[in-house]
């Protein structure tokens, strides 16, 4: 996909998030993720036996003027793991995309692969961690390892007013960045819930269920509900100022590909 756009008035440049991305594809701080990782991309599973898996850190992306921030936990194992894009090729990115599309914040309505066309408007799209895990669970000292990425990335993002986390794990990490930084006190002043609204912060805080077939298939999360949290996000975003310049979707490492 394009790389990131001029146009942004902060004092960063298109480089800065070109050079982050290249920094967590090359990570290798967790042995354990990353042998997990490849072990997966050399097994496969096998309806993607044709696939040239991904298979190391997955990189972030979207909208480098982006006035949302979604934080996710990981990297599907076999969908962002296999295809190299966050949140594409599996059933959690089929309701994510469902959601942001209709919200006006992605181009299309699904995420098949890395070089599908889809575009983020507004939006970019990272992760507590930025490798697969086993089960779906990265320790606590694998967080933390990851977390200088996420870091950087609130750096730069200088437009961000809203962040929505998908899933508690999210939400506290990002809460935990906001104490390290004295713009909190406490972490559990703020209590998780989906759809609950912290307008106090800046950005401001939205939690929402993670969209992980755990919780779509049980019903705890359904489409109707992740839509009305990325409406709400929409409705605060577009309540304030508009964008500076026009933007465009950027994936500023290089995507994995099929066979």
């Amino acid at each position: 996909m394009p790389r990131p756009t001029s146009g942004t008035t902060s004092t960063f440049s298109n480089s800065d998030f070109i050079t982050l991305n290249a920094r967590i594809v090359t990570c290798k701080k967790c042995p354990r993720l990353i042998s997990h990782c490849s072990e997966v991309a050399g097994t496969k599973r096998r309806a993607w036996l044709d696939w040239d898996y991904w298979g190391k850190p997955v990189p972030s992306f979207g909208d480098p003027l982006a006035r949302l921030l979604i934080l996710g936990l990981a990297p599907g194992v076999h969908g962002a793991n296999r295809t190299g894009r966050m949140f594409t090729g599996d059933r959690s990115g089929d309701f994510l995309f469902r959601s942001l599309h209709r919200a006006g914040f992605a181009s299309r309505p699904d995420s098949i692969h890395a070089q599908d066309g889809l575009e983020l408007r507004d939006a970019w799209i990272t992760a507590s961690a930025h490798c697969a895990p086993p089960d779906n669970k990265p320790s606590p000292a694998e967080l933390r390892a990851c977390r200088p990425f996420l870091e950087r990335e609130l750096d730069l993002l200088a437009k961000v007013q809203v962040v929505v986390t998908l899933g508690r794990i999210a939400f506290d990490t990002y809460l935990s960045i906001l104490k390290s930084r004295g713009a909190i006190e406490r972490v559990s002043d703020f209590r998780f819930g989906h759809g609950v609204l912290f307008d106090e912060l800046q950005p401001a805080l939205l939690g929402c269920y993670h969209p992980s077939q755990q919780n779509t298939s049980t019903g705890k999360l359904t489409q109707e509900m992740l839509d009305e949290v990325f409406a709400l996000a929409a409705k605060f975003i577009r309540s304030g100022p508009g964008p500076s310049a026009p933007r465009q979707s950027s994936q500023p490492s290089p995507p994995s590909r099929k066979r």
